[in-house]
């Protein structure tokens, strides 16, 4: 599975943007999906993901509220909409692709990532 993430930029404290995840090479109608970032000197933190069986989602408490991912199987796509954003949300997001149904919150849990889209929130 290849993932390709894009839609990251630059956008003012309360802004949103919307990053999307395009996956192929094989469908990713069989995985669970997973958003993380990792910001300057810091180590990659989950942020949400999304089961593959029933859409199931779970959130950082950081995002809870202000994210909402969501996923096109037919376009085997995943989209992350990012509302009221903050400068502390400014890091390098990254899609990625994990074989449970179940929810997995660690970098260990995906078998897939892509390359990373850098968002920018300005205060």
């Amino acid at each position: 599975v290849q993932l390709q993430a894009s839609g990251g930029g630059l956008v003012q404290a309360g802004g949103s943007l919307r990053l999307s995840c395009a996956a192929s090479g094989r469908s990713v109608t069989s995985y669970s999906m997973g958003w993380f970032r990792q910001a300057p000197g810091k180590e990659r933190e989950f942020v949400t993901a999304i089961s593959y069986r029933d859409r199931s989602t779970y959130y950082t408490n950081s995002v809870k509220g202000r994210f909402t991912i969501s996923r096109d199987n037919a376009k085997s796509t995943v989209y992350l909409q990012m509302n009221s954003l903050k400068p502390e949300d400014t890091a390098v997001y990254y899609c990625a692709a994990s074989p449970w149904y179940q929810l997995k919150t660690e970098t260990s849990g995906y078998h897939y990532w892509g390359q990373g889209t850098l968002v920018t929130v300005s205060s």
